[in-house]
Formats: C-alpha cells, structure tokens, sequence
C-alpha cells in the first residue's frame, strides 16, 4: 500500500511562491515515477509535472514551464514542487500520484497513476 500526503499550499498574493511537498511511504514507493496534479472548480484535472523514478527526467507543463520546479530526495521520501511567480490562475488543488508502472519517461495521462494524495489547497490572490 502507498500513502501520499501533500502539504504546503495555502494563500499567496500573485507573484509570490509556495513550495509543496509530498510524504510517501510504503514499500518501493520511491522506486515509481512521481507526479503532482491541479484541479481547479469547474474544470478537470490537469498534469502539473512529473519526476522519474531516479530524479533524472522531469515533465513540466507548458503553463508552468520557467516558474515550477519538480524535484524529489528518494532518501526523504519526498516530492517537492517549488512554484514561483504563482498567477491567480494557478489557483487550484494540487494532488501528488504515484505511477507503479515500469515506463522510461513521465506519463501526462492522470488515470495511468495509481495512488493519490488527499490534495493541497494553493490559492493565489491578484
């Protein structure tokens, strides 16, 4: 069984930053590849960005491509999202998943990931 637990959102004035974290635990579960979603009111669930298993090959939305960062520490246990210069519509809660699967890159497709965090609410004022 894999237990993901988000933490770090919040409210935060346009422009500004926020770094979310993700806990996991659960045998191998820093052997999958991880990834960190939004789903804002009214629309569906979008991939945020995504991180293999060794660290070595991220994915990153074009929307939040040169302002989020995606990063994971295997020995902590952890993903990060490091999210600057946040725009009101970045507002949105954000889940972390993980992809049991064995695949060489970061999959975009949010029903090919089996196990999800509770969520994080993040939501940014203009």
């Amino acid at each position: 069984q894999v237990h993901l637990v988000e933490s770090g959102g919040g409210l935060v004035q346009a422009g500004g930053s926020l770094r979310l974290s993700c806990a996991a635990s659960g045998r191998t579960v820093m052997t999958y590849n991880m990834g960190w979603f939004r789903q804002a009111p009214g629309k569906e669930r979008e991939f945020v960005a995504g991180i293999t298993r060794n660290g070595g090959r991220t994915l990153h939305a074009d929307s939040v491509k040169g302002r989020f960062t995606i990063s994971r520490d295997n020995a902590e246990n952890t993903v990060n999202l490091q999210m600057n210069r946040l725009k009101p519509e970045d507002t949105a809660v954000y889940y972390c998943a993980a992809d049991t699967r064995i695949r060489l890159g970061v999959t975009i497709e949010d029903y090919k990931y089996d196990y999800w965090g509770q969520g994080t609410q993040v939501t940014v004022s203009s």
